[in-house]
């Protein structure tokens, strides 16, 4: 059985020890510290281990850089977590619970990589360097935690906050995301029945017109050469549109055209708003939830700054880290960045001089949950008629166009009759 050296705090002498403990893995031995009373420091397997699995610890761990993670959905990854959470607060060894999340897992990419994952810590390698072998699953946010947790020895308490953190967090993108569809599906209907209308209908009346031998208005005119240039020119019109989205998207991969393209989309009517909302309720909930769990906070500042995705807001992050690298508060940098609210702030300030900045972290995030909740609403509620009037007013141009021609022809004829 291996043996692993360790430095923990003796509760009763108030004093630091270092001793050494047999155990099967790390996490057996950092639980046998904890049943002697210890409060582990730093556990590390002794050298003079022997044996070990094939790319295991001692094996070969090139061949673990394989590309698991493709196509996972982040659900599965949340639903893993909060139940391993529940069978190590059941006090089950974190192996068997491994094993048992991976018998209950369907044959696939995540089982693949779970099993493997389960096989490394049953050769006593810690669970968050496991975890970290698949970068495109659990992520270094999710490593690090699980990681200050087994450090801790309070591995079942990171995982609950873990899986409510990443509930959170999915539950914000689904409302966002789910706001959008509405307006997006209607707008896509709507302009396939325009496109029907312009294509096939006008130019059918057009062609009335020209037997009639009438004199057209303007504004049927205007109808009628739009109607020809779609027509002739629809597919330069799909060619630009996916021209543009690939350019945009290009862009914004590069730092300068990724910040330009950011700053645009926290301007925006209404949607912007919820934007910058949901950004900010995403730092400071990752970054509330890693100083609770006991990372540093430069580390917690640079894992928060990999997790996200807005270019604004990762350079604010990265100007506080360096603020508080030179000694400096957390403030001003984040109010330089226009992103935070003079409230955030000032409540972040509050919460670092009174010490408990990651408390009041959790607290800015559960306030704009909600404020982005409301915000969904109310876009929802301005989306609704202003896709109606959008509607109302392209088919009324088209139905006015078309028919004042056609009340002139009846108008002649009635003269004519009279």
């Amino acid at each position: 059985m291996p043996m692993f050296a360790f430095k923990a705090h003796d509760k009763r002498s108030n004093k630091e020890i270092s001793d050494s403990v047999d155990a099967p893995n790390q996490m057996e031995a950092i639980a046998a510290i904890k049943r002697l009373g210890y409060l582990p420091i730093e556990v590390k397997e002794s050298k003079g281990r022997t044996g070990g699995r094939p790319g295991g610890p001692t094996g070969d761990k090139k061949g673990f850089s394989m590309p698991f993670g493709g196509g996972i959905k982040p659900a599965v990854v949340t639903l893993f977590t909060r139940q391993l959470s529940t069978l190590q607060d059941a006090g089950l060894p974190i192996v068997q619970s491994l094993q048992i999340l991976t018998n209950m897992q369907r044959p696939g990419l995540f089982k693949a990589a779970l099993g493997k994952v389960t096989d490394e810590v049953q050769s006593g390698t810690m669970l968050s360097e496991a975890l970290s072998r698949f970068p495109k699953i659990w992520d270094r946010l999710y490593t690090n935690l699980v990681k200050a947790g087994e450090t801790a020895g309070a591995l079942d308490v990171i995982l609950r906050r873990l899986a409510e953190f990443r509930e959170k967090s999915q539950r914000l993108k689904k409302k966002v995301i789910g706001a959008l569809i509405y307006p997006v599906a209607v707008l896509t209907i709507a302009s396939s029945i325009l496109t029907f209308i312009m294509v096939f209908i006008v130019p059918k009346f057009e062609q009335i017109f020209k037997e009639l031998g009438i004199t057209l208005p303007g504004l049927t005119l205007f109808l009628i050469d739009f109607s020809r240039f779609m027509s002739s020119w629809w597919w330069a019109l799909i060619i630009a549109l996916v021209g543009f989205i690939v350019f945009v998207k290009i862009f914004r991969q590069t730092e300068k055209g990724g910040n330009i393209v950011d700053r645009i989309l926290l301007r925006l009517p209404v949607l912007g708003g919820i934007i910058k909302k949901s950004s900010v309720a995403r730092f400071t909930r990752t970054l509330g939830t890693l100083v609770t769990s006991g990372v540093s906070f430069l580390d917690a500042l640079e894992i928060t700054k990999s997790a996200t995705p807005n270019i604004v807001v990762r350079n604010a992050i990265s100007d506080v880290r360096e603020s508080v690298k030179e000694g400096e508060t957390i403030n001003e940098p984040l109010r330089r960045s226009g992103v935070f609210d003079d409230i955030v702030v000032n409540m972040i300030k509050v919460g670092e001089e009174t010490g408990e900045l990651d408390k009041m972290l959790i607290k800015i995030a559960d306030t704009y949950d909600e404020e982005v909740d409301s915000a969904v609403a109310a876009m929802m509620a301005l989306l609704e008629p202003a896709l109606i009037v959008f509607m109302g007013g392209a088919v009324g141009f088209i139905v006015i166009a078309l028919f004042m021609p056609l009340i002139k022809i009846i108008e002649e004829l009635g003269k004519q009759t009279g």
